[in-house]
């Protein structure tokens, strides 16, 4: 159309180029340096806040974080202003799986100030998580008051005279029992005394955990073998405090990690750190070799207690035969968790023909689960079968039902 529009033009680009510059001078930001504070520790299960600092607030800052594969949480969020101009973002994050976890990156969003640019620097932030058991309830004390309040209460009271290590003489009143007077002490003292009893103590508890395939499925937003983990290890808290020996056995398709029972304070923190490193595994259990490599290490009689998992009646056949064989030694705990889930699926009524294939197959998997726990109570096996949300609280009643009635 001419040199006079295309100077014109030159013109209005060039007072768009300026605007741009003008945008990008008053927007850009060189202070990148943010400040983390985050727990150097957290219990699987678990969520806490990270918290992010930036030294001067930005219009629409927001972040973006790549999660590591052991925690969890919103990719993107956004930065609010605090006092003196700061920037602070609160990011909720979850632990998902034991580990290690790297955040390498923080990415930094917002927009110029006329709107033509967005802004997005990449920080190196290197920040360390590491997931570990979860130990609450016994940091909590629940475990220690209902094991104390149990074991040394008022229930033991009621124990008094029906166990069989010796506790103290009393003086003989009537209504005492006549078989509880010490005939031989009475001729010393010249006055009938008799003798207390309690439950037995250094009993050897032996924790034995599957690691195989099958407990890394999810229930309840957790592995099974974290839920596992989370319930042997406040029973080890509560064997300790009942005065017995803890040992540690870990298996998936041979034997792992074995330690023997030790005084159970020692035990618990022995425990505590062999199951923050035990990995998550894809391979099959062989419960043949795994009972008896440990019916072979643990020649007296102990209470162990078994966290596994099975899928059906086929599969769960060697398993119920073995430990069948360790049961005629030892006194044994079968602890397997239920799916709510699939009890949920059962409960809902179907809305169509795929809803009625999914309750009937969920109603045999229900079945066959029921049948193999009916043939291990059969051999003498104590079974534990809850949810995961109450398996800790069974599994510890479970223990102290024994140790008060001395089947150990």
């Amino acid at each position: 159309m001419g040199p006079a529009t295309r100077d014109a033009a030159l013109v209005l680009w060039g007072v768009f180029f300026a605007v741009a510059l003008v945008d990008i001078v008053m927007s850009a930001s060189r202070n990148r340096e943010v400040t983390v504070i985050f727990p150097p520790e957290v219990f699987v299960g678990e969520t806490s806040d990270i918290e992010l600092e930036l030294l001067r607030m930005k219009p629409g800052l927001r972040g973006r974080l790549k999660w590591p594969e052991g925690l969890s949480g919103q990719a993107d969020f956004a930065f609010s202003e605090a006092p003196e101009g700061h920037a602070v973002a609160y990011v909720p994050c979850r632990a998902i799986r034991r580990g290690t976890w790297v955040f390498e990156h923080l990415w930094l969003m917002w927009p110029s100030r006329f709107g033509l640019f967005e802004f997005m620097p990449k920080i190196d932030l290197q920040l360390e998580a590491r997931v570990i058991p979860n130990i609450r309830l016994v940091q909590s004390g629940q475990v220690t008051t209902k094991v104390m309040s149990t074991l040394y209460g008022v229930k033991e009271n009621r124990a008094i005279g029906d166990g069989s290590e010796f506790h103290q003489l009393q003086d003989f009143v009537p209504g005492m029992d006549v078989k509880a007077i010490d005939w031989k002490r009475s001729a010393r003292r010249r006055s009938l005394v008799v003798k207390e009893l309690r439950a037995e103590r250094n009993h050897h508890v032996i924790i034995a955990l599957d690691n195989g395939y099958l407990m890394r499925e999810e229930i309840a937003g957790l592995p099974k073998i974290d839920h596992a983990i989370t319930a042997a290890l406040a029973t080890a808290w509560a064997a300790a405090i009942g005065g017995d020996l803890v040992g540690y056995f870990a298996y998936d398709v041979q034997p792992t990690a074995f330690f023997a029972p030790s005084p159970g304070r020692a035990a618990f923190t022995h425990l505590r750190s062999q199951t923050a490193d035990l990995s998550y595994v894809s391979r099959e259990t062989n419960h043949t070799l795994a009972m008896a490599g440990l019916n072979a290490r643990t020649p007296k009689r102990s209470l162990i207690i078994i966290f596994t998992d099975f899928i059906d009646t086929t599969s769960a056949e060697l398993l119920i035969e073995n430990i069948g064989i360790l049961s005629k030694r030892h006194l044994v705990i079968f602890v397997t968790m239920r799916d709510p889930s699939l009890e949920k699926m059962i409960d809902a009524a179907p809305a169509d023909l795929d809803g009625v294939a999914e309750l009937v197959s969920a109603g045999q998997a229900l079945g066959e689960r029921r049948l193999v726990l009916e043939k291990l109570a059969r051999l003498g096996v104590t079974i534990v079968d809850a949810k995961p949300g109450t398996v800790t609280g069974q599994l510890i009643s479970t223990y102290l039902d024994i140790k008060a009635r001395e089947l150990i």
